[in-house]
């Protein structure tokens, strides 16, 4: 249960990145509510996480999580460009999140 909360929490971690960004700094109302509650789940979640799971793993794979969802929402949108190198090296912050989860199962 630690890895799904944990996988959350990085999501949600993508969704202050993407709020604050659009906060203008912290003068538009709406996305800065959408920051604060963001940080307060995802840093919530991470802590819950980390009851289980080592710290640097845990926090490895949130950041993970967080940057991938983060250049994925940017590329959907069109705030970034895509290129055939930016998708592999998204491909590889995945596997190595992976593969995190998969060298930890023994703890």
């Amino acid at each position: 249960m630690s890895w799904v909360i944990l996988i959350v929490s990085g999501a949600f971690e993508s969704v202050f990145a993407i709020a604050l960004s659009k906060s203008e700094g912290f003068t538009r109302p709406i996305p800065v509510v959408v920051f604060v509650v963001a940080v307060i789940i995802s840093m919530g979640g991470l802590g819950i996480a980390l009851r289980d799971l080592p710290v640097g793993t845990g926090y490895a794979v949130w950041v993970g999580v967080g940057a991938a969802l983060t250049v994925v929402y940017s590329l959907a949108t069109g705030q970034e460009s895509a290129s055939p190198i930016k998708v592999a090296l998204l491909l590889g912050i995945v596997g190595c999140v992976v593969g995190l989860q998969v060298v930890s199962q023994g703890h």
